[in-house]
């Protein structure tokens, strides 16, 4: 067993190259996993820092000053918070307020549908097996009200820390932005000097990290706008409430569309119940999916590294347990770096001598 241990060693680790690479891959993880909670508004501005970084980039190729460039992005930036803040969220805040006023009626109709089954079918289930899954359905509710409650009453604190985020996560970014080249020289200070294989695995992520968080972001926009004004266009309840969660479900590929499906059903069936309207709710809801999927996706993502389904949802259930949103978010850039590390990382046949000078 030591032998085999012994070999493996020298074969992944006898290059210094690679034991910088993994020192400075388990200290940048280690960091996330054991102070991101403390951290969350560092790495908030970094990744918003990270978008705007290519937007500025492309004024200072167009010849604005970089300090120019900076200030305009960041105004921009501002003032589309600005817009989230007091367009949007107080709009999904009623909306979700009115969902909740009316969850009761929506329940008492499903319930009483529900009910209807065994007559109509009396050979598919009785009525004491339906009454119990109701009943069943009913309870898990009022816990969940429950804990929606609780978390109301404990959600002073939590304003609080929206407050503080809204100071200091526009700090950090202007910060970032405007500091960008001494902020990396002071960490590479703490780098080793002889990082060639680290280098070359950054410059080889850094692009691909960056398509895919541009692009997650335009396409989370693309589809929650789209999904919102055709809902709203079909007069379907809820419409902000419904295209922010489709926007946000592109974030878990696969997952997320299929998830989301269920509440844009519900709501369109509590409204129309199985008639024309809904089917046609549900064709272009699906209409959307097709598009993002087949048309969307591969405009903005052409240039990010392939990965098999099973790598990506590996990769969302292994970062989203660590880092929870986050996680989910960064996934398949993190599972792009973890295959372009396995790619670059120098193996050493153990058992190869090495060449005579000259020879």
């Amino acid at each position: 067993m030591t032998d085999i241990l012994r070999t493996w060693y020298r074969r992944h680790f006898s290059d210094p190259q690679a034991v910088i690479l993994a020192l400075v891959l388990v200290t940048g993880f280690g960091l996330v996993y054991a102070f991101g909670d403390m951290l969350a508004p560092v790495l908030a501005a970094i990744v918003i820092a990270y978008l705007l970084e290519g937007i500025v980039c492309a004024l200072e190729r167009r010849g604005v000053h970089r300090a120019l460039a900076v200030v305009l992005v960041f105004l921009v930036f501002v003032l589309a918070v600005l817009f989230v803040l007091l367009g949007i969220v107080p709009r999904l805040s009623i909306q979700l307020t009115q969902l909740v006023h009316h969850l009761p009626e929506m329940l008492a109709k499903g319930r009483a549908m529900l009910l209807e089954i065994p007559q109509k079918y009396p050979g598919f289930v009785t009525d004491a097996q339906l009454r119990g899954l109701v009943d069943s359905v009913q309870a898990e509710l009022a816990r969940l009200g429950q804990r929606v409650l609780s978390y109301s009453v404990a959600s002073l604190m939590g304003v609080v820390t929206l407050l503080v985020y809204l100071i200091l996560v526009p700090l950090l970014v202007f910060f970032f932005l405007k500091d960008k080249e001494r902020l990396l020289a002071w960490v590479a200070d703490y780098l080793p000097e002889d990082r060639a294989l680290t280098r070359q695995v950054w410059q080889e992520v850094n692009e691909q990290i960056g398509n895919y968080v541009r692009g997650k972001v335009w396409e989370i926009i693309l589809v929650g706008g789209v999904t919102y004004l055709t809902f709203r266009l079909m007069g379907l309840q809820y419409a902000v409430l419904l295209g922010t969660l489709v926007g946000f479900s592109v974030v878990v590929p696969y997952i997320g569309a299929a998830v989301v499906t269920v509440p844009v059903a519900l709501v369109a069936f509590f409204q129309w119940g199985l008639g024309r309207d809904f089917a046609w709710v549900m064709l272009a809801y699906l209409v959307i999916q097709a598009l993002d999927g087949n048309v969307l996706v591969p405009l903005l993502f052409s240039e990010v590294v392939n990965l098999h389904p099973v790598a990506i949802i590996v990769a969302i259930l292994l970062f989203g347990g660590l880092w929870g949103f986050w996680g989910v978010f960064f996934a398949i850039p993190l599972a792009t770096l973890v295959k372009a590390v396995l790619r670059a990382w120098p193996r050493q046949d153990p058992e190869a001598s090495p060449s005579p000078p000259g020879g």
